[in-house]
């Protein structure tokens, strides 16, 4: 398609205010503000439902090289609130692309902006923080700035927000393992990625995912062996259903595995608060170390939130003990949970990494360990 020169205007709720051109849709959006460090697999972040209500900025110059295919989507359709790039390729050049960034963009009624100093606006986000934006351009760009920014104060806060119905899946589906079936899991979606389930059938197990709303009679008879709980958007203090959740799997003794927003409902429910953080963790070159062996693993997150916890010492809870077992090397924030007398544990950041590092893919053999012996200390992975 070509190259929009309509003019475009991103406006934060601080008053700050960066001019360019419109990228996708014309119109207006509005969202959170947030920034993303990953080089590569913009087509991954887009369809990542963790993105909900969040307007991306890319921090890599050059975006839309490679174009969009379907093979590379992470879920049925784009989330983003917004996309802010500096320099988007004119061309799509890769032998897999079927279509350019920019059409995918427009199909979707995605608005973005181009050609602003996203250097600028990331260093901005990252010293005051991740803020509520609008993007505006079309019949929705008016002169006066101050209405524009009225309308972006009065945006809700991402603080406060329960998206999961918005991202969960509407009927239960299920993937089957591959080869020999070692292990049945109910996975209850809160923003699954395709890439998740599609690794543990790797690993010889069947996935039921299960909608957020499932009832917890439901997923332990779906999940015989296992409850795995996804990332997902939104502010983990108000998901309260997906918390009983958790609390029904430890009841049961069945093993648990979280990643992201499961981690943080973990937490939760075993008796820990969560915060906003001020600028958040998204990208695919987060270090993360496991406090146990002392290995660092280049991680990819996608995460505002996190949970309140203190490391290096043995935790109580209402299921016995536990420990923080992983932290960011870059602010220290919690980035890994384990328990010690029921088998549960969890991480902050994406195992499945699409698109990313694989360091830490073995963490779903951890989980197929935990379910082949699970009931104690010694089976919980470490």
């Amino acid at each position: 398609m070509a190259r929009s020169i309509d003019p475009a205007v991103l406006v934060l709720e601080d008053g700050r205010v960066f001019r360019g051109y419109a990228y996708g849709s014309l119109g207006s959006t509005l969202g959170e503000a947030v920034f993303s460090t990953g080089m590569s697999g913009y087509q991954e972040t887009l369809t990542d439902p963790s993105y909900r209500g969040q307007v991306v900025v890319m921090t890599a110059p050059h975006v839309g090289n490679t174009g969009m295919n379907d093979e590379d989507m992470e879920s049925r359709r784009i989330w983003v609130a917004g996309y802010v790039v500096r320099d988007p390729s004119p061309l799509a050049s890769n032998w897999r692309s079927e279509r350019t960034l920019e059409d995918d963009l427009v199909e979707a009624g995605v608005v973005g902006i181009r050609d602003i100093d996203t250097r600028a606006l990331t260093r901005h986000l990252r010293d005051r923080g991740a803020m509520r934006v609008g993007i505006f351009s079309g019949a929705a760009l008016v002169d006066d700035e101050s209405e524009l920014m009225s309308r972006v104060q009065a945006a809700p806060s991402m603080a406060g927000c329960d998206l999961t119905a918005d991202v969960s899946t509407a009927e239960a589906y299920t993937v089957s393992a591959q080869g020999d079936e070692r292990f049945v899991v109910a996975a209850v979606d809160l923003g699954i990625k395709s890439m998740t389930p599609e690794l543990m059938a790797e690993r010889g197990i069947t996935v039921h995912v299960l909608p957020g709303d499932v009832s917890a009679e439901e997923m332990l008879n779906r999940g015989r062996d296992g409850v795995f709980f996804s990332n997902g958007p939104g502010d983990p203090a108000v998901a309260d259903h997906a918390v009983s959740l958790v609390r029904a799997a430890l009841d049961a003794r069945r093993p648990v595995f979280g990643i992201c927003f499961g981690h943080q409902m973990l937490g939760r429910a075993l008796g820990f608060g969560t915060y906003k953080l001020r600028f958040g963790h998204r990208g695919i070159n987060q270090p993360v170390k496991d406090v146990t062996t002392g290995r660092v693993a280049i991680t990819a997150h996608n995460h505002g939130f996190a949970v309140d916890a203190p490391a290096g010492q043995t935790l109580q809870t209402p299921y016995g003990r536990a420990e923080v077992s992983h932290i960011c090397l870059n602010d220290e924030v919690v980035e890994g949970l384990r328990c010690l007398d029921v088998p549960a544990f969890s991480v902050q950041y994406h195992p499945e990494a699409a698109a990313g590092p694989h360091d830490a893919a073995g963490l779903f053999d951890e989980f197929a360990a935990l379910m082949a012996s699970p009931g104690g200390p010694d089976a919980t992975p470490r």
